[in-house]
């Protein structure tokens, strides 16, 4: 939480600090920038109990390219390394790291002021996954191929576009594919992004 709340005030600071904008964009201009942040994931799903699972405090980062249709609309596809996963309240607080290259094709409404409102199609690229456990005072963790390879779904949130070149977002990851290969359970990646990026 303590990170949690820094990260948030670092965010407010720089917006209320702010008293510019960028000039709007024109249709055809394009930009590419990085990206990076904070991620807060668990998962969800019919097979879940909530109060089993917390967030598991990770990161993502990676670039992204934005091509403008106008001064309000615009497609970012991107490429993230975004670690995920979740967190169990069991004596051995056991937990699970998932690792992903996540490729989101966003789509952008430009609503004036600095904000932006997005929302589009994500693919993830399983990278490595590791299950760890607290034991005795040790940490134990043994790697696992019982998770999908690929995990798909959908992107919403929204963005605030500072001067130059800077910008922030919030997001939220649903994810629609079932975490585990070979399994009926109804059991998936669902979590939150805090981003800075900037746009060259």
């Amino acid at each position: 939480m303590k990170k949690v709340a820094l990260l948030s005030v670092m965010i407010l600071g720089v917006i209320f600090h702010s008293n510019a904008q960028q000039d709007p964009p024109s249709e055809g201009k394009g930009s590419f920038g990085i990206r990076g942040g904070a991620n807060f994931f668990n998962w969800g799903g019919s097979d879940i109990s909530s109060s089993d699972y917390n967030n598991r405090v990770g990161f993502h980062a990676g670039v992204y390219g934005t091509v403008f249709l106008g001064e309000a609309f615009a497609i970012e596809p991107g490429a993230y390394y975004s670690v995920k996963g979740t967190q169990n309240d069991d004596f051995a607080d056991s937990r699970a790291i998932l690792n992903y290259i996540d490729i989101p094709v966003l789509f952008r409404v430009y609503a004036g002021d600095g904000f932006n409102f997005f929302a589009g199609p994500q693919g993830s690229i399983l990278m490595g996954s590791t299950f760890e456990a607290d034991v005795l005072g040790n940490t134990l963790g043994w790697n696992t191929d019982a998770i999908n390879d690929v995990d798909y779904g959908v992107v919403v949130g929204v963005g605030y576009n500072l001067p130059r070149g800077l910008n922030l977002q919030a997001s939220y990851d649903l994810g629609l594919r079932p975490v585990f290969k070979d399994s009926d359970a109804e059991v998936y990646n669902r979590g939150f992004k805090l981003s800075v990026g900037i746009s060259f």
